[in-house]
């Protein structure tokens, strides 16, 4: 693992990638900290995370669509399967290689705190662990844009889906506003969720029987309990989907000076759970 981590963290700076990103990550939060904590005088430095979270958009796409996308396209991918290190080290090796580029800036953050310290008030603690919630949030999201570049031989779609599907979670809340409070609606979004999930079994096993039996039980389920007592289904969409805003643990932090464990867990989860999809995807294009 830690000569596939190497290579790629090379790679990043052999480019110009890894510097430009560091560079406009710090430039951008250095301009908001001017602003904020400079100028107007707020005492937190988690303002300045809650303005540039949004760069999110932009550097992730660019840290990933080349991790396995390129590979692919240059053939090189056959290099790596036929490797005598194992599908998970060469997995993670990526992985920790785009999460270092944006641990470097992240590193940087630490010290803005201490600047506010040394002008007066300056809560340190919250800040530290602002910027702690920051880089996992951007580790999630790494893993996303990861997945999303093994599923294409083109960097540019790998980009642009990136950045698609993190412009959908950057919009979560107001999306999760949007959806209706009906039961009976609800019913009908939850099993054509849960079959989209069946889907994606099926595309990783290949296997009728199993997807066959899921979908039925799916649907099976969703009606029984329906007709048992379909109140469960009133708002169960918004309030499940409003679990799965990412951004929350982050705020909670930044605006309300609270830690939420759970949310961390999320992360986490969330983080092994596209290493896992990742995995997947290379070990079917191994055996295709």
């Amino acid at each position: 693992m830690a000569a596939v981590y190497k290579r790629e963290l090379k790679g990043y700076f052999h480019t110009m990638i890894g510097y430009v990103i560091i560079a406009f990550l710090i430039a951008f939060s250095g301009i908001y900290f001017m602003a904020y904590n400079l100028s107007y005088g707020y005492p937190y430095f988690s303002y300045v995370l809650s303005g540039v979270i949004f760069t999110f958009l932009i550097v992730v796409p660019m840290i990933t669509m080349r991790s396995f996308a390129e590979e692919k396209k240059n053939r090189t991918d056959q290099l790596l399967l036929t490797s005598p290190v194992s599908l998970f080290k060469i997995v993670m090796g990526k992985y920790l290689a785009m999460v270092t580029i944006l641990a470097i800036p992240c590193a940087v953050y630490l010290i803005f705190p201490l600047i506010i310290k040394a002008q007066g008030t300056a809560y340190i603690l919250v800040d530290y662990l602002s910027i702690l919630v920051f880089f996992l949030l951007g580790c999630v999201y790494i893993a996303i844009g990861m997945f999303i570049s093994s599923l294409t031989e083109s960097p540019i779609i790998a980009a642009v889906g990136t950045f698609g599907i993190l412009m959908v979670l950057h919009l979560w809340s107001g999306i999760v506003g949007f959806l209706p409070a009906s039961a009976m609606v609800n019913v009908f979004g939850l099993a054509l969720l849960l079959s989209l999930l069946v889907l994606g079994v099926w595309k990783m096993t290949q296997n009728w029987l199993i997807c066959t039996v899921l979908e039925v039980a799916v649907l099976v389920i969703n009606v029984i309990v329906y007709a048992v007592k379909s109140e469960l289904y009133e708002s169960l969409l918004a309030n499940l989907c409003g679990k799965l805003n990412l951004t929350d643990t982050f705020n909670s932090i930044a605006v309300n000076n609270l830690l939420d464990i759970s949310g961390i867990i999320l992360y986490l989860t969330i983080i092994g759970f596209f290493v896992f999809l990742t995995m997947e995807m290379i070990q079917k294009r191994r055996w295709s």
